[in-house]
């Protein structure tokens, strides 16, 4: 027990810079605890009286009032601790801390812990630094995340094996210091990135001589466990178990073979889901992975990964994946919120195009109407230049609407009205499903039968973006399992409130329509009332959708840590000809933008992004 005690709290942040022989000495002085899925750790309104340092599993922690209710919940994984703060005040807490995942906890005595901080300064500055660490996460609502320290790395294939090697490579170039644990006897060695072998005589060497090989190496991190996940199951749910983060990689062809195993894994704790992701290793002509619900119900979100060149007019949304992974083992995650405002959406394509050619690396998107719309055609893997292209080819009006009045507006109302947006677009997304795209999106639209907004996070990618763009009275509501769908510009144009809810911790909003031409129907805020002209019915309908998109962006754009507003207030919002015109605004927009956007980044990841 006590060479438990010791290799447990060696590998735990407070360890750091500690001698073998003062690790002794504290961990002596610990208890060793040992929780199951659910169980009670800290009872609320019952005295704390001790330091709990999370080895490994997670753990929630609740603030309850007098009444019984929960204020606020958060959630602690290995390497933090609970208690520092509320053990200080030596009164009964508010605090209840649950179990999610089977838990290991080391209990220290508050009392005992404080005559340790007194006598030895590095553990004293350890202590305080995870104590203020987790006030600045309250204080910021998370934002800023915990970078995982264990990872493991299942391969359904060999062909996945290069994952962990490029993973590897890539932190190394970032200034970490990482290490892997493989089970392949032949692995190549990488400069300066240590390897252990797991197999010795062809058996698994023992858990105790890992976390031996573990606790020695303080100062390496992130350790990578790199696994064949065709091992025994209960030695794949002790890496689970133990490690903060667990990727799973599948390819096109065999992912079924992984559903039994990853399920018989998460039955034993079914929280486990939270800190599992699927990694799809996908051809280079193919952005999409294959509908897989059985198997995406097992982990939190999946990734989209090709090492292949992608073919003429698809992007590198794909082979961006494996950056979308560094992120997430840095604790980043980057959300773009793109706003409504009918063609002037055309813009959100040069924004996208300023970014690719930066280094900025989207995690996710979220998209109200035109936004979806970009959205949705992007994460699905098509290059911007490519969808300026194709929305100037299928959305020039015929020579017949060119010469009527006002022919853009009745252009677009007969696309609505014969329905014709569903099948072009269908030559561009197919079938797909939203959660089969290169990059996670979301789309925003509103159920007027609830009267409120609807986001669509999976389901037929066509379909999301035909309900966010549904405008009222061009088209009647789109009526589907008791909901009656129309545009999400109706109540969140700008949604980047949806991607902080969805844990973007860096969020930029792009809005189109943050100006407004004061002009309507030739009439300008000078014309005098004898030569106002009256606007006809459409364009009186198109100025309000416009007018309210306008006064509703401070809604949904409010929490967004950076706004990109390019100015096409000289565009008519039928003027989907115009893309390339608006789509260089956008970019010039971003580009104008990029060494204040880049300095803030850097904020969050200095490494991953230098400012100018």
């Amino acid at each position: 027990m006590t060479d438990d005690k010791f290799l447990l709290f060696k590998m735990h942040p407070c360890a750091e810079g500690l001698s073998d022989e003062l690790v002794l000495e504290i961990s002596s002085a610990c208890q060793l605890l040992r929780f199951d899925s659910g169980e009670v750790i800290q009872r609320a309104n019952e005295p704390l009286d001790s330091i709990y340092l999370v080895i490994q599993g997670r753990t929630r922690q609740s603030l309850i009032d007098i009444q019984g209710k929960i204020i606020v919940d958060r959630y602690q994984s290995g390497g933090g601790q609970i208690g520092a703060l509320a053990a200080a005040l030596g009164e009964p807490s508010p605090l209840q801390v649950i179990a999610e995942d089977p838990t290991t906890l080391l209990r220290l005595n508050y009392q005992t812990a404080l005559e340790l901080t007194k006598q030895h300064d590095v553990f004293r500055q350890n202590l305080t630094r995870m104590v203020s660490e987790v006030v600045q996460s309250v204080l910021m609502k998370d934002r800023h995340k915990k970078k995982p320290r264990l990872i493991v790395i299942f391969h359904q294939s060999p062909t996945t094996r290069q994952l962990t090697r490029r993973l590897l490579q890539r932190l190394k170039e970032l200034g970490e210091s990482p290490c892997v644990f493989s089970d392949q006897p032949d692995w190549l060695p990488m400069e300066d990135i240590p390897h252990f072998c797991l197999l010795q005589d062809g058996r698994y060497v023992s858990e105790s001589e890992i976390r031996q090989r573990v606790s020695g190496l303080p100062k390496l991190k992130p350790i990578f466990f790199d696994i064949d996940s065709a091992t025994e199951i209960a030695q794949a749910s002790n890496l689970v178990e133990s490690c903060d983060e667990v990727f799973w990689c599948v390819t096109s062809e065999h992912w079924q073979e992984s559903v039994s195993r990853l399920r018989a894994i998460t039955q034993r704790a079914p929280n486990w889901r939270q800190k599992i992701n699927i990694v799809w290793l996908l051809p280079g002509n193919s952005c999409w992975s294959p509908l897989a619900p059985e198997l995406i119900s097992l982990a939190i979100r999946d990734f989209k990964v090709s090492f292949d060149d992608p073919p003429e007019n698809r992007g590198k949304q794909a082979v961006n994946g494996l950056e979308r992974i560094i992120h997430a083992l840095r604790g980043v995650r980057i959300g773009l919120a793109l706003g409504g405002g009918a063609a002037k959406g055309m813009a959100h394509l040069g924004v996208l195009k300023a970014l690719e050619e930066n280094g900025i690396v989207v995690d996710m998107i979220a998209g109200t109407s035109a936004g979806a719309m970009i959205g949705i055609l992007y994460a699905s893997g098509m290059k911007p230049g490519h969808s300026v292209d194709c929305f100037i080819k299928d959305l020039t009006p015929s020579w017949l609407f060119r010469y009527l009045p006002n022919g853009g507006y009745w252009y677009l109302l007969s696309k609505y009205r014969l329905r014709q947006f569903d099948p072009m677009l269908r030559n561009y997304l197919s079938d797909s499903r939203l959660e089969q795209l290169a990059i996670p999106v979301v789309s925003v639209t509103v159920d007027l039968v609830r009267g409120q907004p609807i986001v669509r996070e999976e389901g037929d990618s066509v379909s999301a973006l035909l309900e966010s763009i549904n405008l009222p009275v061009l088209s009647s509501p789109i009526n589907r399992d008791g909901t009656a769908l129309v545009d999400g510009g109706m109540i969140n144009n700008v949604p980047a409130n949806v991607l902080v809810s969805k844990g973007c911790n860096f969020v930029i909003a792009v809005s189109v329509t943050a100006q407004i031409k004061q002009e309507f129907a030739s009439n300008r805020p000078n014309t005098p009332t004898s030569k106002m002209k009256i606007a006809s019915t459409l364009q009186t309908i198109m100025r309000t959708y416009l007018v309210q998109n306008v006064n509703l962006n401070a809604v949904g754009e409010q929490p967004a840590d950076f706004a990109i507003q390019p100015d096409v207030t000289e565009f008519d919002i039928t003027e989907f000809t115009r893309a390339d015109e608006m789509a260089a605004i956008g970019e010039k927009a971003t580009l104008d933008k990029m060494p204040e956007l880049l300095k803030l980044l850097a904020q969050v990841d200095d490494k991953l992004f230098a400012a100018n």
